[in-house]
């Protein structure tokens, strides 16, 4: 038998709004914690539209010395029909030195300088939004000033 090769099917698009930044550390493995919060945004797709709920939660990351952020996010989103949707949204991001450097100072950097990868799951309530908790979802991101653009596809 020869193996089932997975498709992508883009399913929604999230653009989130990014409130409060801190970092602290060094920790003891030599690593430093940063938090950002979800301040809101937007859900736009074919599968999900709605809202990120504003201060809902935000992402725990993991600033490694290798130039890897490790993300750790969680969060709220409010679809159109007002279904309740926790979200835990967990990838990396690295670049290259240089690169890392520009993004840690907030400059503007092309998406095409550096790897950021997610893959969320979900908590929804039985209903018309349950799909998520039974589908494997992936997603590329780009890093803006204030601002990340996710973009969710359906593994099929």
């Amino acid at each position: 038998m020869a193996p089932v090769t997975p498709k992508l099917e883009f399913a929604f698009r999230i653009k989130m709004l990014l409130g409060i930044r801190q970092k602290f550390g060094p920790l003891p493995q030599g690593s430093v914690r940063g938090f950002v919060s979800a301040a809101g945004g937007t859900v736009e797709g074919p599968r999900l539209n709605g809202r990120v709920v504003a201060n809902s939660g935000g992402d725990w990351a993991l600033y490694r010395d290798d130039h890897t952020v490790g993300f750790d996010a969680r969060y709220m989103l409010e679809a159109d029909d007002g279904t309740q949707i926790y979200m835990i949204n967990r990838g990396y991001r690295h670049a290259p030195p240089a690169t890392a450097a520009r993004m840690e100072a907030l400059e503007p950097v092309e998406p095409s300088e550096y790897y950021m990868r997610v893959a969320p799951s979900f908590e929804t309530p039985v209903g018309k939004h349950d799909w998520l908790t039974r589908t494997i979802i992936v997603g590329s991101a780009e890093r803006r000033t204030d601002h990340s653009v996710f973009d969710y596809y359906a593994v099929l």
